[in-house]
């Protein structure tokens, strides 16, 4: 499969996992699973056929490790509009975790903090790289430090999705460092 067609994939069952299921007649357990089979008869009902092969070589090489896979069921790993308990325990964050962003964005965290606009939760990386390149998917990146250590402290939540993105209900001004 080629690099194209990957992404296209990709982006296609991102979609409709975490964000539209209902546009393919597609129904999400709970957690956020459908059967395989279902999600590949769906797409192929609505003119986007994917072979097994096909997905398992995204859900194997995606980079960002969108998705898992479990037994005969799917599901995006986070990032959801659409209304799932992704059941995930409460972690310990490490002492800062960061947050990429674009500079016009940076006026309204200032005075806001980070919300989770239309996805359920914040989205922070546990490193600077991994945060620019986020940011940079938008235009300039602007990377912003995170003082997890002191939210904890404060009482907020931290949850770690299967692929390795923090998550969190919101990050109040006061705890952003803009460098």
């Amino acid at each position: 499969m080629d690099d194209r067609r990957t992404v296209k994939v990709s982006k296609y069952v991102s979609k409709h996992l975490r964000h539209q299921p209902e546009r393919i007649g597609l129904v999400l357990d709970p957690q956020g699973w459908v059967e395989i089979d279902e999600l590949l008869e769906a797409a192929a009902a609505h003119g986007f056929p994917v072979s097994r092969a096909e997905l398992d070589h995204v859900v194997a090489t995606n980079d960002k490790q969108r998705f898992a896979v479990e037994g005969t069921r799917i599901r995006a790993n986070q990032g959801h509009t659409v209304t799932v308990d992704l059941d995930l325990p409460e972690a310990e964050p490490p002492a800062y975790l960061y947050h990429g962003t674009v500079a016009h964005a940076v006026d309204a965290i200032r005075s806001e903090g980070l919300r989770p606009m239309a996805r359920h939760h914040v989205h922070l990386s546990a490193d600077r790289e991994t945060a620019t390149r986020v940011g940079a998917r938008r235009g300039r990146p602007v990377v912003l430090s995170v003082d997890a250590a002191a939210m904890r402290a404060a009482g907020h939540v931290f949850r770690l999705s299967a692929n390795g993105v923090w998550l969190v209900d919101a990050v109040p001004p006061r705890f952003l460092r803009f460098r």
